[in-house]
């Protein structure tokens, strides 16, 4: 590829995702196939709409859509309803002529978890949970009836469990976040479910890695909630402590890593020596600030926020991750805006990181998402028009000579103003790498890599 001055050259396609989208494709096309079972409407009929076979149970096919309308389902559960169970030759998927089945009871640990995790009532139906726990506690015992209503019933509320739980509830745009929604087939979801038997379902959760660390990571603030959470680390008189240091302090620090986790600290010396360099860089830059090794007032004071703020955090942060997709491309670039930091990933690993320069609290850094679709070599700033008549029209008049000291040159008028550009160059305002997304959201690398403007 040539390398030109102001060259916008499209990245090349990978053919690793021409696969994916055939896989994606394999996938929807036999979403209906799997273990062939015995047609429903070829059983005797046991019941008003329940069909029994062998050990299964089955809906009747010419009275199922007369249940969907008496349970009075929306549009989209209906529909989702139909599919899943039509797929199936309306056998049920949580019952059995036995009573419940042990998937069921893996779906609903996984389900009360999620509730007692993530606090979300709003996942809690009060009659659908008192008929599972009914059916839980009275297995095999409960009327066909009642099994054809929990049925049903289970199989909607899977369909709200997976948007709440995976989805997420909140709505990008109303924080102006240009992210797009994740979007789920709760239909794939309940049937991949089935067809895994409800097993290894940390690789089944429709979730990115960096979400499932950091819900790791929330459970873990959530014990050390139910402990009492933190005691409040006093400084001395002495501001900064560095290595060979000895205090209270310090002994406090190491009994609050060691709470937090860090099984290499072990001891609760007042020294600050130097097992504690590395867990104290390691605090630094998960807080953003800089990775030196001193133990300032800054750090104590994320060390203090209590347990409580850090989980209403993660909670907050869990959720956006909800909006991202599954599985990120195998490359991808990360800008941490509070962290004042970009990383760069292959995969899983990081592969490096810059620091970035982003906008203040009247100009913010826009929040989004996409894919990167073009990468402008040298390129040129072409000055808005704002600039031009704040700042250009006035330098000028001061000196015939600033365009040229400043490697800019007028291009012709609009408006009764200059139309000016800088041309490519060291000094340049938008950097060396100017990469383009599709919607116009642009990054530029000044010092690559060292430093980006966001």
């Amino acid at each position: 590829m040539h390398v030109l001055s102001e060259s916008i050259t499209p990245l090349t396609q990978k053919k690793m995702k021409c696969s994916i989208l055939i896989l994606w494709l394999g996938i929807i096309i036999s979403s209906c196939n799997g273990p062939q079972v015995p047609d429903a409407r070829n059983i005797k009929d046991s019941a008003n709409s329940l069909l029994t076979g062998a050990d299964q149970l089955y809906f009747d096919s010419t009275s199922f859509e007369s249940l969907l309308k008496e349970h009075k389902f929306d549009s989209g559960t209906t529909k989702q309803l139909q599919s899943f169970y039509k797929c199936r030759n309306y056998m049920f998927a949580w019952f059995t002529k036995d009573g419940i089945s042990d998937i069921t009871r893996i779906f609903w640990n996984l389900h009360e978890n999620y509730i007692h995790d993530f606090v979300d009532t709003a996942a809690t139906f009060r009659k659908v949970h008192q008929d599972i726990s009914q059916e839980l506690s009275n297995t095999g015992r409960s009327s066909l009836q009642k099994k054809t209503i929990a049925e049903l019933e289970l199989t909607s509320h899977f369909f709200v469990y997976v948007q709440n739980a995976y989805a997420g509830r909140g709505n990008p745009t109303a924080m102006q976040w240009f992210i797009p929604r994740k979007k789920l087939d709760p239909v794939a979801l309940l049937n991949s479910f089935i067809a895994r038997k409800g097993k290894n379902t940390d690789e089944w959760e429709p979730v990115n890695t960096l979400y499932k660390r950091l819900k790791k990571e929330l459970l873990h603030y959530g014990e050390l909630a139910k402990s009492g959470g933190f005691g409040t680390i006093r400084p001395n008189q002495r501001h900064n402590y560095k290595p060979g240091d000895s205090s209270v302090t310090i002994k406090q620090i190491r009994q609050r890593i060691q709470a937090l986790g860090n099984k290499n600290v072990i001891d609760t010396s007042q020294v600050y020596s130097e097992d504690l360099l590395l867990p104290i860089k390691s605090l630094q830059r998960s807080f953003g600030l800089r990775e030196d090794g001193i133990i300032t007032p800054a750090l104590i004071k994320e060390l203090n926020v209590p347990v409580n703020v850090r989980i209403s955090q993660m909670l907050l942060n869990l959720e956006r991750m909800r909006w991202l997709p599954a599985e990120a491309d195998s490359e991808f670039i990360a800008a941490n805006i509070p962290e004042f930091r970009l990383h760069v990933f292959e995969g899983e690993k990081k592969v490096f990181s810059i620091d970035i320069v982003v906008g203040q609290a009247a100009h913010n850094t826009v929040i989004f998402a996409d894919k990167l679709k073009y990468v402008v070599f040298s390129p040129y700033w072409n000055v808005p028009p704002s600039i031009v008549r704040k700042e250009i029209l006035p330098a000028m008049r001061r000196n015939s000579n600033y365009l040229a000291r400043n490697n800019m040159e007028q291009k012709g008028t609009a408006g009764g103003l200059p139309i000016i550009r800088q041309k490519p160059g060291g000094a340049n305002a938008l950097g060396k790498v100017k990469f383009i997304f599709p919607n116009s959201y642009n990054i530029y690398f000044h010092d690559t890599p060292s430093k980006a403007l966001f």
